[in-house]
């Protein structure tokens, strides 16, 4: 279902039918948008977790190796996932405005925005890269470090490329298509992985080059799909000609300033959680064992939150370009309860299921009972974490993203980590502590966005109205 099918439907009804039909269709819709964008994260994750143990399974240095160079990139790929959330507001906005020729402009000036901050952000970890013998690692996972991270450091072009064509097709509410081309690639990751790590006996370096093969595929496999599917081949988009959908020097600017944000908010939300692992370490190994563990879990109702998030940012930015801000107020309000909802159920079925859940990830009863003791502190935090997710994204769908930056320094860099340290050393709650303080700085984020949010709308309905 593309998005003049999906938004479309709440209009038709609102002609004919009552309130609380209105908002079923709503719900519908959004779900619509969010199950497939859910089924793509979650199967980035489980094929995270295939790596980790295929790598794990060679060898425990592969594996020490692996953790250093994907926790170095992991704020670099937050980076570039911000600048590319910049596309999704812009596209929706002028697909809902009928401007068909500026719809297709921005998705080449979002390709060259996304692989110009690649390119950049590649360079910097040259720099990083030449450098590695300086950053205290043992001596003898150099060598297993060095291929790994020249690898991984090819793959991202191709990443952002496609995390620019995701978030075109997204916001035209073709959520399937980058759904069904991330299972491939995941899929063809795992059949490399094995080849390549085992068969061929590459260990780490073959893991890489899986990597990198994979996500090479994605951006070619999503440009053959919007061109030869049937998001772009309507006739809005066939009657446009080639030549009004150049590239502008404005245009790509405008992705940029409202991408950086977006990519400064990201980095600073992850930094708590990296910064909470720093923490761990200093307690011990058990603690920073439960950590991982718990953090991994924490993902698969962070990733439904994600979805519906997103989903809801598609349909906010369509109507703000028709300037109908009390469906933009309603449709953000609606995401918020159904993920909230959607929390309430899995965080429900984790802590049920606590004990056969961590016996998955490890045979530690310290770890276990660790583990355990932190999930009254990851229940509590799901309100602020569903709040901070559906309010984020609607103020990037509004393109209200400059204050972000502010609120997400105030809410991790001054709540979240300073109580992360209070809690864990001076009032002596150790690790459990430390995970008592994501609560506090999630709902500081959460509300915070979530007024601004308000405050921007009723100042635009005013504005406009």
């Amino acid at each position: 279902m593309n998005m003049t099918e999906i938004m479309s439907q709440p209009e038709k009804q609102s002609m004919e039918k009552s309130a609380p039909v209105q908002h079923k269709v709503r719900i519908r819709a959004i779900v619509q948008l969010a199950y497939p964008i859910v089924i793509a994260q979650l199967g980035s994750i489980f094929q995270g977790w295939a790596d980790t143990i295929m790598v794990g399974q060679y060898g425990t240095p592969e594996l020490s190796a692996a953790s250093f160079v994907n926790n170095v990139f992991n704020l670099c790929i937050y980076f570039l996932l911000g600048i590319s959330y910049a596309t999704t507001p812009i596209v929706a906005g002028h697909f809902g405005q009928g401007r068909f020729a500026k719809t297709l402009q921005t998705l080449r000036e979002s390709n060259w925005v996304n692989l110009l901050a690649s390119l950049l952000v590649v360079l910097l970890l040259l720099l990083l890269y030449l450098n590695v013998h300086h950053l205290g690692q043992p001596q003898e996972l150099l060598p297993l470090i060095r291929p790994y991270f020249i690898v991984l450091l090819i793959s991202l072009p191709f990443m952002s490329l496609f995390n620019s064509m995701k978030q075109f097709s997204d916001a035209l509410g073709d959520t399937l298509t980058p759904m069904w081309v991330m299972i491939g690639s995941n899929i063809l990751n795992l059949i490399l992985n094995y080849f390549l790590i085992f068969t061929l006996d590459l260990g780490l370096l073959g893991a890489g080059m899986a990597t990198l093969i994979a996500r090479a595929s994605t951006p070619v496999a999503m440009w053959v799909a919007l061109r030869r599917g049937r998001l772009l081949a309507t006739p809005q988009f066939r009657q446009v000609p080639p030549s009004s959908t150049s590239c502008t020097r404005d245009g790509m600017l405008n992705l940029f300033r409202l991408g950086l944000p977006i990519s400064i908010q990201l980095c600073l939300e992850a930094s708590s959680f990296n910064v909470a692992a720093i923490f761990m370490g200093w307690i011990g190994v058990t603690a920073l064992a439960a950590h991982q563990v718990m953090a991994t879990v924490s993902t698969l109702a962070f990733m439904v939150y994600y979805g519906i998030g997103a989903a809801a940012a598609i349909r906010i930015a369509y109507y703000r370009g028709r300037h109908d801000w009390q469906e933009v107020r309603l449709t953000a309000r609606t995401a918020f309860f159904l993920s909230l909802f959607s929390g309430i159920v899995i965080v429900s079925a984790i802590c049920f299921a606590g004990h056969p859940l961590v016996s998955i990830f490890t045979t530690s009863p310290d770890v276990a009972f660790l583990f355990i003791a932190m999930l009254p502190a990851f229940a509590c935090y799901q309100l602020g974490d569903c709040l901070q997710v559906i309010y984020a994204n609607a103020l990037r769908a509004i393109k209200s993203v400059r204050a972000m930056m502010l609120y997400a320094f105030i809410a991790y860099a001054l709540v979240s980590i300073p109580l992360s340290y209070l809690f864990a050393f001076p009032l002596h709650m150790g690790a459990v502590g430390i995970w008592w303080a994501f609560p506090f700085g999630l709902t500081t984020a959460g509300l915070c966005y979530c007024i601004h949010f308000l405050y921007q709308c009723n100042k635009w309905a005013k504005r406009e109205g």
